[in-house]
């Protein structure tokens, strides 16, 4: 099935869900590389531009129980500086 171009998708009152790659490096609590989470700003700011709301999901690491040094609270600021919105981060 081939790919829709997002200029083809309606997304006006719509919430839509964007699986990211957030995995990214982290230094005590800071980011040391944000470019996963910059190749996704495109995306997030086309579907917020065109009236929708960006729900988005990743995941940080592998643990096998909730581990507060993996947490996606980072990510959470830098996509809400580099947006220039409040990005809402939903409890495990």
């Amino acid at each position: 099935m081939p790919a829709i171009p997002l200029s083809e998708i309606s997304f006006e009152g719509k919430k839509v869900l964007v699986r990211c790659d957030f995995n990214v490096p982290l230094d005590k609590g800071r980011i040391t590389d944000s470019s996963r989470i910059d190749a996704t700003l495109g995306t997030i700011r086309y579907i917020l531009g065109h009236s929708g709301a960006a729900v988005l999901c990743s995941h940080l690491g592998r643990p096998k129980e909730r581990t507060p040094e993996l947490s996606l609270k980072p990510v959470a600021e830098y996509l809400s500086n580099a947006l220039g919105k409040k990005v809402a981060l939903a409890p495990d």
